[in-house]
């Protein structure tokens, strides 16, 4: 098994790398930029903050958080969801990435938060929350969120979500683990989302459940920070030592073919016979990228259940080559505990998007150049104690050194996505980033993906002073 394994894996690394050469030399052949930049800076700008946003906190071991999103697919299929739970002191972050359509991502993107942030409340007080006519959205306060759902597919998800709530208040457990409460919000959702499309089968539960979307999801509650991930989004954490060095701390692993014990694990799901096809061209059955995703129960039904419900509507190319043993994906998140220390200085959540360009080590660097840098954009304060002008001289000489190197974004997910698309070894380069923001919509896909982010800064006073 050992060899199999190691076999595929390299196997992948070789097409892989081979595939990006092709496909980037034929895009690159077909188009090339001539001529002056399409897009001025102004242009640019709007571009890259016309998603961006920024929510600030009193008090907790989060400080503040930036967040922004840059399509390539259109429409875009990466979602981002940031809300503070209302009955308990946490904060929940996700970011989600679809595939196959948009439907998927948007779905989870709001209803896994709220599975979650119910899921923390007391059984007993959840039950008089539900009794008094508690609504799923009542559970998370959304900072971000502008779209809802239409009012056909919204009393669907809220009979699920109640039936939910009432199994956790009914079921007695030993005792509360963060593990179970993650593990149990994602399996329970991606069931809720198969049986609504089997039980209530429509244009609306049919696309959500062809569909798929890997997730990442992060909740802060004082030093504790939780990570769950399904599928290939990252999150790293940005720590520093006591010399004033940058370390990219990664706190989650791709589900993909690269990674070797994943390979191992849905290899010894099935039977022997099947370990040339489940993993072929080092994708699930010839097909899908990611190992784990929600969704996508053209791999997790039966065969007589795809062949009823899906065939007739998609066509008898919807069931894989040697779909043989069912279901060969999960929705089981792999989780991660960390206590965050006052070294800790913030988390970079983001979609493959920006993995696909940048190391985690190199958008440390920049989110930690830019929260120092940042400083300068704010206006000069003076201190309110007495203050000679030698003082004021040093330091307006400070500030002058300082402005040099200020940013241009306040924002620090646009910061890095302005870096990941524009950067060069000497800087960002306009013409370099105008030329990968005109791209047209046939070939864009070819250069970038969508690219979502979110950058999560701590407090290190509170986090210096606060019990584990």
């Amino acid at each position: 098994m050992t060899n199999l394994v190691q076999k595929l894996v390299a196997q992948r690394s070789h097409l892989l790398a081979a595939v990006c050469r092709r496909s980037f030399h034929q895009a690159a052949s077909h188009y090339r930029p001539s001529g002056p930049p399409k897009l001025s800076p102004y242009d640019v700008n709007c571009i890259l903050r016309a998603n961006e946003h920024t929510q600030d906190f009193v008090g907790g071991s989060v400080k503040c958080y930036d967040s922004n999103q840059l399509a390539s697919n259109s429409p875009i299929e990466d979602s981002r969801t940031e809300g503070t739970c209302v009955h308990t002191s946490g904060l929940l972050l996700g970011i989600f990435d679809g595939h196959g359509g948009p439907a998927c991502s948007q779905v989870i993107s709001k209803r896994l938060m709220r599975y979650i942030a119910a899921s923390l409340v007391p059984p007993d007080d959840l039950k008089v929350h539900v009794k008094n006519g508690a609504q799923s959205h009542t559970f998370i306060n959304c900072h971000n969120d502008k779209l809802e759902f239409v009012s056909e597919i919204k009393d669907i998800y809220e009979r699920s979500f109640n039936l939910f709530a009432h199994e956790l208040f009914n079921t007695t457990l030993a005792g509360f683990q963060m593990h179970q409460v993650l593990e149990n919000a994602f399996l329970r959702l991606d069931q809720d989302l198969s049986k609504e499309a089997i039980d209530h089968p429509s244009l609306r539960t049919m696309s959500v459940a062809m569909s798929g979307a890997v997730a990442l999801v992060a909740h802060i509650d004082g030093p504790h920070l939780h990570i769950a991930s399904v599928g290939d989004c990252s999150a790293v954490l940005g720590t520093v030592t006591d010399t004033g060095q940058w370390v990219a701390k990664k706190l989650t692993t791709e589900h993909n073919s690269d990674n070797v014990a994943e390979v191992r694990r849905l290899l010894n799901e099935h039977p022997a016979t099947e370990r040339d096809t489940v993993i072929r061209g080092e994708r699930l059955l010839g097909q899908l990228a990611p190992l784990r995703a929600m969704g996508d129960f053209r791999y997790k039904w039966t065969r007589e259940q795809l062949e009823q419900l899906v065939v007739p509507q998609y066509g008898e190319q919807v069931i894989a080559p040697y779909y043989l043993t069912p279901p060969y994906l999960t929705a089981c998140p792999e989780i991660t505990h960390h206590i965050l220390t006052p070294r800790d200085k913030f988390l970079i959540l983001a979609s493959d998007g920006l993995w696909d360009t940048m190391s985690p080590m190199q958008t440390v660097h920049l989110v930690g150049e830019h929260m120092h840098g940042k400083a300068f954009l704010q206006p000069l304060k003076l201190p309110k104690h007495e203050i000679t002008l030698g003082e004021i001289s040093q330091m307006l000489s400070t500030r002058k050194a300082g402005l040099q190197k200020k940013p241009l974004d306040r924002n620090a997910a646009t910061h890095l996505i302005r870096n990941s698309l524009g950067g060069t070894e000497y800087g960002v380069e306009h013409s370099k980033l105008s030329h990968m923001l005109s791209l047209p919509q046939d070939i864009v896909r070819l250069f970038r993906d969508d690219i979502t982010i979110t950058v999560v800064y701590f407090d290190s006073e509170y986090l210096r002073n606060c019990p584990t």
